[in-house]
């Protein structure tokens, strides 16, 4: 370990000697106490989350993910270009030791600073939400600053294909000819039947069942919070709905009714309902259309069971965790390039993936319909050329990569009450620092093993 930490210290001391320590501390402080500052809250606390929690950790994540990519690239490059490393290298240093030590500088470094900058919003969040009405602070204390495990309806893809896949050869047989656009036939197929599982029509109920029996810590009839979302086939004079809620089965578990709501569409409604699940640990919700249009409850996230399972001071770290393996990513990614490329396109070459990355949502469309050409309106159908053969299957393989490391949420987790678990941090870490981070930093390795040193000056 001894060459490992000469190196990590020598990775410290560069960023001392240049000021990046001292520049991003500042920064990151600024970003904690200055964001607040500027932008005001509008005193409920969901606002105040979203000023001291959301965009501050965000902005911590942009700022040291930028730096991290900058000083991982900077501190391997330019020890090459100015033979700085070459001195390194002729002592009994192996070159995995030498790109580790950069790794482990590096990584020491971001502990430091989001230890600070974690801090700072930690204490400024508990000193803020002091500021808050009795009322709101009540609301944050219940729905914010807790750990909520949750729960959803069980998925119903295989229920959803199947159905599918009946009514597509039922199709056939009536219609032969249907063959020759079969996708597009059973993509319609398809969005027919999910809406069927969707659409509550005007004075119909719809039922979800939950099962919470393997749920830890949740007992029958305590609080817990249903958070719903819906869309409406039209608009209202008021612009919100109205329903009621029920939950429990009759005969079967106590019931619990709900006044008539009125909610607005398109966005997250929470409110609390006692937990009435049956002796299997099902828990029943239904609801109650009283409008004289349809509403939609998507099959996603029309209906989520939150339940506390935890403190907020565990969660938060557990949070900060993660956002802390997504550096170690980052660094990884940055010594990679610059082990073989100098520093501007080290640099340039790892911005690209960082935006390819962030362009996801891009590719998962593409992955989806099966083409770049996209969807034409004009025909209703859409389009494909030549290139989806070989350009699909590679999107698919990039967003599988991409999405071991975005599939952790822990800004989104922390700024909406939900729990961050241990499980979680395992996970993530397994997946972005072991998995994407072992692949990118044995090729790193590998390279930068191979490289000739003194011939980096003529490149």
């Amino acid at each position: 370990m001894q060459p490992l930490l000469a190196i990590a210290w020598l990775t410290w001391k560069a960023a001392l000697r240049f000021r990046l320590f001292l520049v991003v501390a500042v920064l990151l402080l600024g970003a904690v106490v200055g964001l607040p500052l500027l932008i005001k809250d509008d005193g409920t606390a969901r606002g105040f989350i979203q000023i001291v929690l959301t965009y501050t950790l965000s902005a911590i994540t942009a700022l040291l993910g930028l730096s991290t990519l900058w000083l991982a690239c900077g501190t391997l490059a330019r020890d090459i270009e100015d033979c700085t490393l070459q001195v390194v290298a002729i002592k009994p240093v192996a070159r995995w030791q030498i790109w580790l030590g950069k790794w482990l500088g590096i990584m020491s470094l971001n502990a430091v600073l989001l230890a600070l900058s974690g801090g700072s919003v930690y204490g400024l969040l508990q000193w803020r939400a002091t500021r808050l009405p009795a009322d709101q602070q009540k609301i944050l204390r219940d729905e914010v600053l807790v750990a909520r495990g949750s729960a959803k309806p069980a998925a119903l893809d295989k229920e959803i294909q199947a159905e599918t896949d009946r009514l597509l050869r039922e199709r056939l047989q009536k219609n032969p000819g249907l063959k020759a656009d079969i996708a597009e036939v059973r993509r319609q197929i398809l969005e027919q039947i999910k809406a069927e599982y969707q659409i509550v029509p005007p004075g119909y109920v719809h039922e979800w069942e939950i099962d919470l029996g393997s749920m830890r810590g949740v007992t029958n009839g305590q609080p817990v919070y249903l958070r719903i979302k819906f869309n409406a086939a039209d608009r209202s004079t008021s612009g919100t709905f109205d329903g009621r809620w029920r939950v429990g089965v009759p005969r079967k578990t106590p019931l619990w009714h709900s006044e008539v709501m009125s909610l607005a569409p398109d966005t997250f409604h929470e409110f609390q309902a006692p937990a009435y699940f049956d002796d299997k640990g099902v828990l029943t919700v239904t609801f109650a259309n009283a409008n004289n249009t349809a509403l939609l409850f998507p099959l996603e996230d029309g209906l989520e069971v939150l339940y506390p399972q935890g403190g907020f001071g565990l969660n938060f770290m557990r949070g900060v965790g993660i956002i802390f393996c997504w550096m170690a990513l980052l660094a990884t990614l940055g010594l990679a390039s610059a082990s073989f490329l100098s520093f501007p396109v080290a640099a340039f070459l790892s911005l690209g993936v960082l935006t390819l990355a962030l362009s996801s949502g891009t590719i998962s469309n593409a992955v989806t319909e099966g083409t770049l050409m996209g969807y034409n309106s004009e025909t209703g159908r859409s389009g494909h050329s030549a290139v989806d053969v070989v350009a699909i299957p590679i999107f698919r393989g990039v967003l599988e990569m991409i999405n071991l490391a975005k599939n952790f949420s822990p800004i989104d987790a922390l700024s909406t009450g939900r729990s961050v678990s241990w499980e979680d941090l395992a996970r993530a870490f397994g997946q972005i620092v072991l998995l994407l981070g072992g692949c990118i930093g044995l090729f790193g390795i590998i390279v930068f093993s191979r490289r000739e040193l003194a011939t980096a000056q003529s490149q």
